[in-house]
């Protein structure tokens, strides 16, 4: 008989809870939402629905590949991890473990796997040598964060449930769900948000779905964001607008940020931007007078060559105007495996550039160095040159910029292990493929989500299917990674890693004053974690220490994992609550607003209002795809979801376009097909990313079918926000022109 069972949905930001029907051959056979999840309520999305199709791909890799005379071949475990141990410790004795370069890619934020083991087997090469998709996507973010709170992952998360005026810049959250701001059913809040009498304004090149439900849509040129905030920003002081509200003794730098947009106004930056000075400030009145207000920015206000500062003016609006750390603005989340809250105190702050690449000396950032500066830093000769390489459930070869460059350097790496589902474009290149099972039969918690969750909430889902015999899951399979570079062999024990960071996690919180555990005994509190898998008993610790935990039976209703277990639809934490001073850590204990490297950025910005306008390039998202890998599933290909140039009417009858278009930029051309719409702005043209499956040597046949192409081919990497190392993937510069 058929059977159902509760899973988390991996595919997104959004984290909806699924009902999965499990058929009498123990597949998945169909997914639909829980309307008794506490976080989403019932919504689903069609990449959820398409759960199945995921985890029955025939394309998916069910054993371990090893390369034997040029090719790569099925094995078995234990000959894989052999393969393995005996390429990277050769690298490794012959040029150590700073040699090793590795990658982690978008899911890694999705899994347990990758948000508690890929940290580890970093830590044990002691390599500076780490790139992940965040220099692709929302590294700006961190880096703003960091230097206006001292942590770079206070995100500051729109209050969808209780705003009266929300802004989305560069966002599309009914097609995208919402990203760094995990809101499931973001679509639905934003109908409530005008049902109860809120105003929606959105700032987008392109009339997307999101635009055409807002009671405003601007579209200013694209890359223009930070010049149109600071002129916002100008007008709110300007016309005495500012209002710190409750925040007004807990920031510092209120003057020097004055000074800075002295310098915008309206006026002056309005044709760079493509919107009027009216328009600019009736945004900024508007926001000044909302009962409450939100500005929420994301990846197109992160991917362009002013993203930090724009990122940093996304939560300066959102200060001047008393609408930080206030329910219905913009609030930080309370994760409940943070650990538990300590009382206000100034602390180290944020910094970027405390070590550089090698080759083009790139500043690194959240202890990562720039996706781009990957290629460069294995074909380069000499003392840390790149001669192995780790990629974690990561495609750079489509997702950055260059991929050309990067296919040929991984060619000439000496060898390279990929922690990967699918043999796709970036792993065709591996030594040895080593396959995660599928997600039914793997647990879930949202630990890297759950600090940017627009409630407070806690939901776990146990395996639905179990591991075939002999089967590693995913968070097995990177702790003998890093039990491997550590030089302990391919047969150690992995249980070795989690009770070491158990017995460390444990020895700082017994001597941590502040701590729920303070002054009792390692021996004590380790004994009260669950038998079983490594990843639980962490998990129980993290959940007991944190700010809704028992504290070890300090708090007897307090989280932990077996309360999560007996309540599969999860536990409702309640909305967000003010989080100042707690969450600051500044060197002053103050919202320093006045960051030095942001404002040395200013007159960058400045010098930029007079550049001139061409053929801009944006990117853009389908509600069927998300990633590359996205693309091998039919329920998700074809239909709208195609690989089209976008264009406005006027700008294709004066081009002649008609079917095919050479696209041209700083890296490269594409021949491409036209999609002519008015939804996009004039001078603007819209590519979509994670295409670009014709490469040889790959297993992905449904996205074989229509490859599309790489719109990062079009870019050489040369183009970076300077303060977070984050390729400017929007905004870029191009010239189009009929094929033929």
């Amino acid at each position: 008989m058929s059977r159902t069972a509760l899973r988390i949905c991996p595919f997104c930001e959004a984290t909806c809870g699924m009902v999965l029907t499990i058929d009498d051959n123990e597949r998945v056979s169909s997914a639909r939402g829980d309307r008794d999840d506490v976080f989403s309520h019932g919504f689903i999305c069609p990449k959820g629905a398409s759960f199945p199709e995921l985890d029955n791909d025939p394309d998916r890799l069910q054993k371990p590949l090893v390369r034997r005379d040029g090719e790569l071949v099925e094995t078995s475990w234990a000959e894989a991890f052999a393969a393995t141990a005996e390429g990277l410790q050769r690298v490794i004795a012959d040029t150590g473990g700073s040699s090793v370069a590795v990658y982690l890619g978008n899911p890694n934020a999705h899994t347990i796997a990758g948000s508690l083991y890929g940290p580890v087997v970093i830590k044990s090469l002691g390599t500076r040598q780490v790139y992940s998709a965040s220099t692709l996507d929302q590294m700006p973010k961190h880096v703003s964060c960091g230097y206006l709170f001292g942590n770079p992952l206070a995100f500051t998360l729109p209050d969808l449930d209780r705003t009266d005026y929300l802004v989305v810049m560069g966002a599309n959250p009914l097609v995208s769900n919402g990203s760094l701001a995990t809101a499931a059913d973001f679509p639905g809040k934003l109908k409530a948000l005008r049902r109860r009498g809120g105003t929606l304004v959105v700032i987008d090149p392109n009339r997307t779905r999101t635009a055409e439900l807002a009671d405003r849509h601007l579209a200013p040129r694209p890359g223009t964001d930070a010049a149109l905030l600071f002129a916002v920003t100008h007008v709110l002081f300007d016309e005495d607008l500012v209002d710190l509200g409750r925040l007004a003794e807990h920031v510092s730098g209120l003057e020097r940020v004055r000074a800075a947009a002295q310098d915008f106004p309206p006026e002056a930056v309005a044709e760079h931007c493509g919107v009027t000075a009216d328009e600019i400030r009736t945004l900024a009145r508007e926001l000044a007078a909302a009962p409450s207000a939100a500005v929420y920015g994301r990846i197109g206000t992160s991917t362009v060559e002013f993203g930090t500062l724009t990122s940093w003016l996304v939560d300066v609006v959102n200060i001047l105007t008393g609408n930080l750390d206030r329910p219905g603005g913009v609030m930080f989340a309370s994760s409940p495996i943070a650990g538990a809250p300590r009382p206000p105190r100034p602390g180290r702050g944020f910094t970027t550039g405390r070590w550089r690449s090698r080759v083009s000396g790139h500043p690194e950032a959240l202890s990562e160095l720039p996706a781009v500066a990957l290629a460069e830093e294995i074909e380069t000769p000499g003392d840390g040159q790149v001669r192995a390489m780790i990629t974690i459930a990561g495609n750079p070869v489509l997702s950055a910029p260059d991929g050309a460059r990067l296919s040929d350097a991984l060619d000439g790496v000496g060898f390279m292990v990929s922690v990967d589902p699918y043999l796709n474009e970036t792993t065709r290149h591996a030594d040895v493929i080593l396959p995660p099972p599928s997600p039914s039969r793997t647990a879930h918690y949202d630990l890297a989500l759950s600090g940017a969750a627009v409630r407070n909430n806690a939901r776990y889902s146990p395996p639905v299917l179990p591991l075939p015999e002999g089967r590693p899951d995913e968070c097995e399979i990177l702790a003998r990674l890093a039990l491997i570079v550590l030089g302990m062999g391919p047969d150690a024990d992995p249980t070795l890693v989690d009770e070491q960071v158990i017995a460390t996690t444990l020895g700082k919180e017994v001597a941590d004053e502040h701590s729920p555990v303070a002054g009792r005994s390692v021996e004590e509190l380790t004994a009260m974690l669950p038998e079983g898998r490594g990843y639980e008993r962490r998990l129980d610790m993290m959940l007991r220490l944190g700010p809704f935990g028992d504290g070890f039976g300090a708090k007897p209703d307090g989280l932990t994992l077996q309360r999560l277990k007996h309540t599969p639809h999860g536990v409702d934490l309640g909305a967000l609550t003010p989080r100042i001073p707690e969450i600051l850590r500044t060197p002053s204990g103050t919202i320093e607003l006045d960051p030095e490297p942001i404002l040395a950025d200013v007159p960058r910005l400045h010098a930029a209002l007079t550049s001139e306008p061409g053929f801009l390039l944006i990117g853009r998202r389908h509600l069927r795809s998300n990633n590359s890998w996205m693309h091998n599933l039919p329920a998700l290909s074809g239909g709208t979801n195609r690989c089209t140039l976008q264009i406005h009417p006027d700008d294709a009858a004066r081009l002649g376009l008609e079917e095919m278009a050479i696209v041209t930029g700083p890296g490269g051309k594409l021949e491409v097909p036209v999609e002519i719409t008015d939804a996009i702005r004039p001078g603007v043209v819209s590519l979509p990313h994670g295409w670009g499956h014709s490469e040889p040597g790959t297993r992905m046949r449904i996205a074989a079918q229509h490859p599309g192409v790489n719109v990062n081919n079009l870019n050489d990497g040369t183009l970076l926000d300077p303060l977070s190392g984050t390729a400017v993937l929007n905004a870029l510069p191009v010239e189009v022109a009929p094929a033929g």
